[in-house]
């Protein structure tokens, strides 16, 4: 198979594929992160949901709750500020309320502004790095050893198609995409060998979102996939589907 071409219409996720499991979604307020966060809980997973915004983040829990899921937990933080020890904090409450973590979604991420590298904000170029990269890793960090203590866990990045085929003007949110796949790729080599914990991204592809209104405009939204129609490689990567996939760069569409 070529991962990089998933298939989104031959994928049937069985019901239970994540029943027990833990996972921890950032994002998940909004556009894909929360319908990640649906899909997880529709399959049987108990949620840690991660965004900066609590009103958001309470909307996502109230629908997992009103389909029936398991009770979500909340967990505001602001990637952009969040420092080590946040995150180590993060480990602590995680590690005491539930003792392991079976998956973790990368999924928040902060778009910028588009510009020539010539005139790129420095501000910008730095708030693009700590939200879609330096906050990456240092979650990925606090939560190894909560993935470690799984029976079997995933990590998956969230990439872009030009986080692997750059393009002008997207400078610093390509780079950052780029180092994401090296972050993962990394990753995935070092723990290949001695854990059962593997590590991908995916490429969401054209998607109704915000983010994307933001880079496109003019762009009819109504042409666009919704995050809900783009789950199954989501589903596929969390579960047990995809035990024997790792440091693989996955296409959602």
């Amino acid at each position: 198979m070529n991962f990089s071409d998933f298939d989104q219409k031959s994928y049937k996720p069985q019901t239970e594929l994540l029943k027990d499991k833990v996972i921890l979604v950032t994002g998940a307020g909004d556009g894909i992160g929360r319908a990640a966060a649906k899909a997880y809980a529709h399959h049987g997973a108990t949620l840690i949901l991660l965004g900066k915004t609590t009103g958001k983040l309470e909307q996502t829990y109230d629908a997992i709750e009103k389909a029936g899921g398991a009770i979500p937990a909340i967990y505001p933080m602001d990637l952009q500020g969040a420092t080590p020890k946040d995150y180590q904090k993060l480990a602590e409450v995680l590690t005491r309320e539930f003792g392991r973590l079976d998956g973790l979604l990368h999924n928040a991420s902060y778009l910028g502004t588009l510009s020539p590298i010539e005139n790129q904000d420095i501000e910008t170029w730095y708030k693009v790095q700590q939200v879609n990269v330096n906050a990456s890793f240092m979650l990925t960090q606090s939560c190894l050893p909560l993935l470690k203590a799984a029976d079997s866990a995933s990590v998956i990045f969230t990439s872009s198609a030009v986080g692997r085929k750059a393009r002008a003007y997207w400078g610093a949110y390509a780079v950052s995409k780029f180092a994401t796949e090296g972050l993962m790729q990394v990753l995935a080599d070092e723990l290949e060998s001695n854990t059962k914990v593997r590590s991908n991204s995916i490429n969401p592809g054209a998607t109704r979102t915000s983010m994307r209104a933001d880079a496109y405009p003019a762009e009819d939204p109504s042409s666009l996939k919704t995050p809900e129609q783009i789950m199954p490689v989501y589903l596929y990567l969390m579960g047990a589907d995809s035990c024997n996939v790792n440091g693989q760069a996955l296409n959602a569409q």
